[in-house]
């Protein structure tokens, strides 16, 4: 059998390792366009940052390794042009010219290219994208020539990425990004604390606004932006999105939609002998059933894996599984990861959800160096099924997700959480787990032990119902809501009396640092008969999803006395 395959890296080598050592008489031919056939992509802004310092480090496999240890026949700088599916062939560009290539299966694994916005000027040689080792060689070598400020369009996570790693080489860092905030599949109150910590780096954020045009000039490049502003830039990063890199295939007609190649649940396509893996194909999100690609490096390994399995041994082959999109990024002291399903996503499929919010530290708060994951939590309002999940911490943040991911892809609802038997010990983390208390919280909204008010509702809170702060008095001198009635949790049983009439029968909307006071505080006066629920997260979820407008929506006696 000889099995073609087209694109290396995730996907396509996965394939090819997979098929050899599952049929050691196969031929395996792997075309790749490029130079290297197998680097680490995901590598690449860490080599721009210096923090790789070796070029060869990124290369993870050669054609050469690759023929010593699996008798693959690698052929980097060959690309495929075209298609013949009835004839079962491939035409083949190199530089010597033109060649067909027969086969007997086909796996197509082109990736995605980097999208340039169609724009003036972009064509300047100081722009470039971050999806090769050449560009990341590119991008060092102009920093280490005296670069001194960069432009990165696109604020996703190779953009945050690429700006952090160029603010680390001590650039004047600029991000511009036409969502109204960093990382758009990020919850908002959690992207406010990822822009936060990127302007503690010391890059100029600029969001809801696109870039118009780029002036080339003698000593530096100057983007235009659609507000009229201009920003200097010695080099510009494009990352504003990638698309299925699929033209050729469409044409030999495999079947697409919106460029992605549509394959079964085993990577087939609508050809026969064909089946394609990684970012150029559709997926089928696990969690809402939408239809997009996800351009992610750990389902195009396996999915390469299980392609090669349907090809080998199709009677026991396993089906690919659908992503729920685990994703992580590093920006500067603090994490952030998500996975499942957003708000965005949930509200285009007309999910009915609840959101939980959680501030639990990411391990015992006794030993040194405590802090905060900030949790944000999808369920099925009915079910209580796991939807998604994100995260933003300095520490921990990566595990918490990796559990919930795990639960999500078992199915699993909020409640079963608190069940979960997971390693503990100070400095590691609490008896009661972040992931531990996400299924109390779960339990208890699903249960009706817990009401919960949401930051976005703070307007219209304002406007029919009591705001009460339950936080101790420093804690309320530092902020707090305006109108709002003070009486700390531990006051509150002596003073219910109180709260009763400053309410005069509108509804009370408690609030604290976190949600956990106000939580208790629900209890109390819901068993006092009256009409209550507890902020999800406090006011730290509050300030985040204010953002900017959170100077004008609090209160901060703490300067008024002095």
């Amino acid at each position: 059998m000889r099995i073609v395959i087209v694109g290396g890296v995730a996907g396509g080598m996965s394939c090819a390792a997979r098929a050899r050592r599952l049929d050691e008489s196969a031929e395996i031919i792997v075309l790749e366009r490029g130079a290297h056939v197998s680097f680490a992509n995901c590598g690449l802004p860490y080599f721009v940052g210096g923090e790789i310092d070796d070029e060869r480090s990124l290369l993870v496999q050669t054609p050469a390794s690759l023929r010593a240890a699996l008798a693959l026949d690698v052929r980097p700088g060959h690309e495929v042009i075209a298609v013949d599916a009835e004839a079962r062939t491939v035409t083949v560009r190199t530089a010597e010219g033109m060649s067909l290539l027969s086969y007997d299966a086909l796996v197509l694994s082109p990736g995605a290219s980097a999208f340039v916005p169609p724009i003036p000027g972009v064509e300047s040689p100081r722009v470039r994208t971050l999806r090769t080792v050449e560009d990341a060689v590119a991008l060092r070598d102009r920093v280490r020539a005296g670069a001194r400020r960069a432009v990165v369009l696109g604020a996703g996570f190779i953009g945050i990425e690429a700006a952090e790693a160029l603010a680390a080489q001590g650039l004047e860092v600029t991000v511009v990004e036409l969502a109204p905030q960093p990382l758009p599949p990020v919850e908002p109150e959690l992207a406010w604390l990822v822009s936060e910590e990127l302007r503690a780096l010391g890059v100029d954020l600029r969001v809801g606004v696109a870039a118009s045009a780029i002036v080339p000039g003698a000593d530096a490049d100057s983007v235009v932006l659609a507000d009229g502003t201009e920003v200097p830039a010695d080099l510009i990063v494009v990352s504003v999105g990638v698309r299925p890199d699929t033209a050729t295939f469409e044409r030999a007609g495999i079947a697409c939609e919106r460029g992605a190649i549509i394959v079964d649940d085993h990577g087939r396509t609508n050809l026969p002998g064909v089946w394609a893996v990684g970012d150029a194909t559709l997926s089928v999100d696990a969690v809402t059933g939408a239809r997009r690609p996800v351009a992610l490096a750990g389902p195009a390994n396996r999915a390469g894996r299980l392609v090669a399995d349907d090809i080998i041994r199709p009677e026991t082959a396993r089906a690919i599984p659908r992503p729920v999109g685990t994703a992580i990024v590093r920006v500067g002291s603090l994490t952030a990861a998500l996975t499942g399903a957003n708000r965005m996503v949930l509200d285009a499929a007309g999910a009915d959800y609840r959101t939980l919010h959680l501030h639990a530290n990411q391990h015992a708060g006794y030993f040194p160096g405590a802090s905060q994951i900030h949790l944000v939590v999808h369920v099925d309002a009915e079910s209580g099924r796991l939807l998604g999940a994100q995260a933003v911490g300095a520490e921990g943040v990566d595990k918490r997700i990796d559990v919930l991911a795990t639960a999500i892809r078992a199915g699993m609802a909020v409640d079963e959480l608190i069940d979960l038997d997971l390693a503990y010990s100070p400095p590691y983390g609490q008896a009661k787990d972040a992931i531990n208390l996400t299924g109390m919280v779960g339990e208890n909204v699903r249960g009706g032990t817990l009401a919960l008010w949401y930051a976005e509702e703070l307007d219209s809170v304002l406007d029919r119902a009591l705001v009460l702060d339950v936080r101790r008095e420093d804690e309320w001198l530092t902020g707090h809501v305006r109108d709002a009635l003070h009486v700390p949790h531990t006051e509150l049983r002596d003073r219910i009396d109180e709260v009763r009439e400053a309410a005069a029968g509108r509804p009370v909307r408690v609030m604290c640092a976190s949600g956990v006071r106000s939580a208790i505080a629900h209890r109390v006066l819901t068993q006092a008969g009256m009409d209550s629920a507890s902020l999800s997260g406090g006011i730290l979820t509050l300030r985040a999803t204010l953002g900017s407008r959170a100077a004008a929506m609090l209160d901060t006696e703490a300067f008024i006395r002095g």
